[in-house]
């Protein structure tokens, strides 16, 4: 079953209806709360009769002071209970919170270089040059004659095996600590 469009003149005039009875309801219940209002004020506030003597006087005042202190002991209890209605929904809101936990992003493996990564905490004022070699110490090579052929290659794989795992173990060192 295909449904048809409204034409544009349809929709303006179920607007229009719409709109006059959402008007006709807040008409009605601004005179009901203007009712309510005037109830309210004759029913809490009696009219005023004044009174003819000095005794009268006192007494019309002892009953507004005393009235005055009612409301007050209202308006008191009303705090109270807001002030503690709005502590307990933030306790739940806080309870709320620590029950879903907080969600860690997920971390991704990044292959930087030492001097990227000094300069990615340092900032790009910080220029630090990391040579790692520089800083190794100069051995100097005393080569014997008497030592065979087999002891010269011998000693080439170990340096060689050496100069290896010095920077392995230089790049695993700045990464680590970084």
């Amino acid at each position: 079953m295909s449904e048809k469009k409204m034409s544009s003149s349809r929709k303006h005039h179920l607007k229009s209806l719409m709109l006059s009875i959402a008007k006709g309801l807040l008409e009605e219940e601004e005179k009901e709360r203007e009712q309510e209002r005037i109830r309210y004020m004759a029913e809490s506030c009696p009219p005023l009769s004044m009174p003819r003597s000095m005794q009268e006087l006192l007494e019309l005042c002892r009953e507004i002071h005393h009235k005055i202190d009612v409301i007050d002991e209202e308006r008191y209890d009303l705090e109270m209970k807001v002030s503690k209605s709005n502590k307990e929904i933030d306790d739940l809101k806080i309870k709320v919170v620590d029950l879903a936990g907080v969600k860690k992003p997920a971390l991704k493996r990044v292959r930087m270089s030492a001097d990227a990564m000094l300069k990615a905490l340092l900032g790009s004022k910080h220029t630090v040059n990391l040579d790692l070699r520089a800083n190794l110490k100069q051995v100097k090579k005393e080569v014997k004659e008497e030592v065979s052929l087999y002891a010269r290659t011998l000693r080439q794989v170990i340096q060689s095996v050496t100069e290896l795992w010095t920077s392995v173990d230089c790049e695993l060192f700045v990464s680590c600590s970084l």
